[in-house]
Parts: structure tokens; sequence; C-alpha cells
């Protein structure tokens, strides 16, 4: 180098900077994007970093990548998100989600018993069905106590579906929750689907259930199109094959409302539910636990827990305290997995 270029590259020396350059950045700015204008989305399904998102105004499919500055933020199906890039929908386009709109409920759930971490599943379902097999395979009463408990605990309103009615009659499981005042639909292959197609209608609802219990067959009914795949039910073992691999929202054809299918569960812990969160959503429940002693479950054999008194008194219909711990019951039950 030159010595006159050599002057040019110290001309702007700092004489107290012991001969290091000025440094030359750009000031530092607070101000952040304004994405409030950029187009509305809904997560329909994730698969390995891609986003597919059904656009608010045009309808339009986009695939999208997440924005950087989401940083760890997940995204998951059902979410609300602005949008930017190529909307159209085109083949070969990319899009970029840039914002997750505030969630109105998040289901949740924990590999086991004993995971603290939480498994954020759906977004903004505002139901949750639990489709439970009356046969092939057989009921699991404890894997719908888990599932209706986690639905409490995220204050979604739960609804049961008794599918296969043409194998096993549902009267004793109809019996055993009627009490909870939650909703149960009975079905069975070719039955009318009035009454569940009223029970969605004007809703987001997720449809959670064991592998094999019929979850892809009934959402194939409700969107013809959909394609679900379905498989039959191993006949050594009782369990369900997998055939859905990623939670799917699917809109209603015949009324405002979303599905949410997801893959088939074998275990649903709850290591993240606390029985005062469940408590919540029982209303008349919760006003007779005030005097309850601090740390009460609730839970049969609780000392002095208000609910024992209320039932003494005549205030509380014994059924339903018993079905309301039957499910409590689940939060502190270890987790069995298939044998529940």
């Amino acid at each position: 180098m030159s010595r006159h270029r050599l002057g040019d590259a110290y001309a702007d020396l700092d004489p107290d900077s012991f001969g290091r350059p000025a440094k030359r950045t750009r000031p530092r700015t607070k101000d952040r994007p304004d994405y409030s204008k950029a187009e509305l989305g809904r997560v329909i399904t994730v698969d390995r970093g891609r986003y597919r998102c059904q656009m608010a105004a045009t309808g339009h499919m986009v695939s999208a990548t997440k924005a950087r500055q989401l940083g760890r933020k997940g995204v998951i199906v059902g979410d609300l998100v602005r949008v930017v890039g190529d909307t159209s929908g085109g083949e070969g386009t990319l899009a970029r989600i840039v914002e997750v709109r505030p969630r109105a409920t998040v289901l949740r759930r924990t590999a086991d018993d004993n995971d603290p971490s939480e498994r954020p599943l759906v977004a903004n379902a505002d139901q949750l069905m639990v489709v439970c097999a009356l046969a092939d395979p057989p009921p699991r009463t404890g894997m719908i106590d888990r599932i209706l408990v986690a639905a409490y605990d995220a204050s979604i309103e739960p609804i049961i579906c008794l599918t296969k009615a043409d194998l096993a009659s549902p009267d004793e499981i109809i019996a055993s929750y009627r009490p909870l005042d939650v909703p149960i639909v009975v079905t069975q292959p070719g039955s009318d689907l009035r009454e569940v197609d009223e029970l969605l209608a004007d809703h987001v609802t997720v449809l959670v259930g064991h592998s094999g219990v019929g979850k892809s067959t009934l959402i194939n009914r409700l969107v013809p199109d959909a394609g679900r795949v379905t498989a039959a039910v191993n006949e050594t073992t009782g369990r369900g094959r997998h055939t859905s691999t990623s939670a799917i929202a699917l809109e209603l054809p015949t009324a405002d409302g979303w599905v949410i299918d997801t893959p088939g569960v074998r275990s649903f812990g709850l290591s993240h539910v606390t029985p005062q969160s469940v408590l919540g959503a029982f209303g008349d429940l919760a006003e007779f636990t005030k005097g309850c002693p601090r740390g009460c479950t609730h839970t049969a054999g609780e000392p002095e827990c208000g609910l024992d008194a209320a039932a003494a008194d005549g205030l509380l219909d014994p059924g339903r305290l018993a079905s309301f711990r039957r499910i409590i019951g689940a939060v502190s039950e270890p987790l069995a997995g298939e044998s529940r």
C-alpha cells in the first residue's frame, strides 16, 4: 500500500485511541417494524419448519417460514398470525410469519407426569371433543378423564363423542359422565351426524383421542374432502396405529366453524395442571371450597374439604361430586399409559 493510501486510512484516527480505527456503526434505534397492517392468517398445519396458513381476506393457502424476530416463540396449529411477503399462494412462493396474535386458549400436555416441560398442541380452540370408541379398542375412562382435565385447565369447553356404538352399548359411560354436564354424542358407521354438526357450528373444536378410535373417520365425514388416512386396530394388541402424524385445522363445509384433527395419543401427561385450575371450571363447586384448608386438593379423604360438607348438607349432588373427584384424581394419579 502506498504512503498516500496509508495516510488516508489513518486520517480519522482518534489521537487517544492507541492507533485503533474509529468505529463506524449506525446508531441503534428502538423503533420496530409496524406489522399491524400485515395480512392475517390462520396456521393450518406445521411441517418441518414450514407453516401452512389460510389467509383471512382471500382464503389463499400460503406456505410460510417464521421470522427471526420471533426468536424461540413457537407457532402452532390454530394460531392467528400476521404474514408478509408473497401471499398469493402460487406454486413455489414463500411468505413469512412476523407476528403471532394473542391466543384465546392453548391446549397443552406433557410427555408424562414427571415431565415439567409443557407441550402446546393447539391454539384458539374453544371446544375440545374427546373421541372414544366403545369397542375395538375398548374405552379407557382414565384417558377420557385426563383429556377432560386438560380441557378444563385450558378453559376449553369439552364434548365427549362415543364412536362404534354398533359394537357396544354407550349407557355405562354416559351414566358415568352425565353428572359433569358435558355434552355427549354417540355415533356409529353411517349414523346421522346432525347432532355433531350442531355442536361444532360456529366453534373451533379440537379432536383428541387414542389411536384407532375413529377420529379420522369422523373428520372425513364432517369434511368430505379432508382425505384423512384411516387404519384398522391391531387384533393382537387392541391398539390403533397412528394414521395422523401432525395436527391439521379444517374448515367445516356446512357451517361456520373449524375442526382440528390431532394425532392419536397413548398418554396424556398432566404435570402442568393443578386441582385449583380444574376447579375453576366448576363454578358451583368452587363456591363450596372457599373455607377449605390451605393446600386442599378437594379429592376424597381430604380432611375438612368444603365439598364433603356441602354434600352432607344436601347442597351438592353426590353423583356430581363423585364424578368431579374421579376426573380431578387424574391430576394426582400416576400416568399408566395404555393400561388406563
